[in-house]
């Protein structure tokens, strides 16, 4: 599963050729969690409050290249890297 972004310690993946609705993948100190990019809401998994409230934050404004990441990603075609959180 490729690696899209790393920020104060998430890691941030998407699957290829992965299911609907359109989605990327959390992790945060062995927690995980699958995020809806249209909604932001968590679809699976559980974040702590600080983290998903990061996880929030870069989500919305990489809107765009998270889908166009996931569309790569059905094709299956590589992703591109996302500016982490700074």
């Amino acid at each position: 599963m490729p690696e899209i972004s790393r920020f104060y310690g998430i890691i941030i993946r998407m699957y290829f050729q992965d299911y609907n609705p359109p989605h990327f993948h959390a992790e945060y100190q062995g927690m995980k969690a699958e995020y809806a990019i249209g909604t932001l809401d968590i679809l699976v998994g559980k974040m702590p409050r600080r983290a998903n409230a990061l996880i929030l934050e870069w989500a919305s404004k990489n809107r765009v290249e998270l889908m166009n990441n996931w569309h790569k990603a059905i094709i299956p075609e590589s992703m591109n890297p996302i500016e982490p959180l700074k």
